[in-house]
């Protein structure tokens, strides 16, 4: 059931992608606001009562639907599966960004290509470098499929095995949403930030998602070149400041021979250099923090394209797998 749930929902999602500005968004970002003004008193302890019950208990819920439909029909709970999928997991969430920045740069409009970068990741990019330019919508990108798509694959795949239906990929989103909303809290709210829901919140994110994020690169490894893939996960993923970010982004410059990490350029904001900064590179690293490799071009893009959609297809092929040896034993 867990492989004709993830094909129907990337088949349905393809054709019938979610509008920006969709409403599932905007409920998202109204829950996260409700939850925050009615549960953190600033409090320590309130942190895990306002997390368990923006993550853990639409996780719940959605678990508790499957388990009602699946003892009148396999069927119905097949389709809740899709359902969730379709609102979970997907590229169109994010590609449109990355289709209209790939655009203006084939009609050599950088001007618009750094504009859509800035409103996609709010951060300035005005001075960025063409280069710099390509190197930020290829890590973002890489990072936006992994979180769309693989790290609900992943989860939901796990938990659906144990019965739990759609339960994983409704954690993991709303985990990952919750890290995002509690960094960059809302202005419109009055109440403080809880400084540590927002450090809770993006611990246990990180934990969720340890072991997809090194899945997605063996995946990335895999499909490309599988030695340097291999080689610049080891020596490079400390480029990055957050360890999972780096691993994926590492392994994916590997896999295709393209130049991440580096530190900001000028124009970018702090937000950035701390989520990208390097710290102290080793000394067969190159001096100014980057992966080795080449600049990143325009054709790199497409790279990054087909290295997702491989790595896709490998694990759906390996799902089905699975799924066959299941209903053969």
């Amino acid at each position: 059931m867990s492989f004709f749930a993830v094909l129907f929902a990337l088949l349905i999602e393809q054709l019938k992608p979610l509008p920006r500005g969709n409403f599932i968004h905007d409920s998202l970002t109204g829950w996260m606001r409700w939850t925050g003004r009615n549960f953190d008193a600033g409090r320590d302890h309130h942190a895990w009562v306002v997390w368990v019950i923006t993550a853990l208990l639409p996780a719940l819920l959605a678990w508790g639907v499957h388990a009602t439909l699946a003892r009148f029909s396999l069927l119905l709970a097949l389709l809740w599966n899709v359902a969730v999928l379709y609102l979970t997991l997907g590229f169109r969430q994010f590609s449109h960004y990355f289709t209209d920045i790939r655009d203006a740069l084939d009609r050599g409009d950088e001007a618009q290509a750094r504009q859509l970068l800035a409103q996609w990741r709010h951060l300035d990019a005005s001075e960025l470098p063409r280069s710099e330019l390509l190197r930020h919508v290829i890590e973002h990108s890489l990072l936006a499929a992994h979180r769309h798509v693989f790290g609900v694959f992943f989860w939901f795949v796990l938990l659906s095995s144990f019965g739990l239906g759609p339960a994983g990929a409704v954690l993991y989103r709303m985990a990952e949403f919750a890290s995002r909303y509690w960094a960059f809290k809302s202005p419109t709210i009055d109440a403080p930030v809880n400084e540590r829901l927002r450090e809770l919140s993006q611990r246990l994110f990180s934990l969720l998602d340890h072991v997809p994020a090194r899945l997605t690169a063996f995946g990335f490894a895999v499909v490309g070149n599988f030695e340097e893939a291999v080689t610049c996960w080891r020596r490079d993923a400390g480029l990055w400041k957050h360890p999972n970010e780096g691993i994926i982004l590492a392994a994916a410059a590997g896999a295709v021979g393209v130049q991440l990490g580096g530190r900001a350029a000028p124009g970018v904001t702090p937000d950035r250099s701390k989520t990208f900064d390097a710290g102290a590179a080793p000394d067969d690293v190159l001096a100014e923090g980057s992966t080795p490799g080449l600049p990143p071009v325009l054709g790199h893009l497409r790279s990054i394209v087909g290295l997702v959609w491989r790595s896709v297809v490998l694990w759906m092929l390996l799902l089905a797998l699975l799924s066959l040896a299941n209903l053969v034993g």
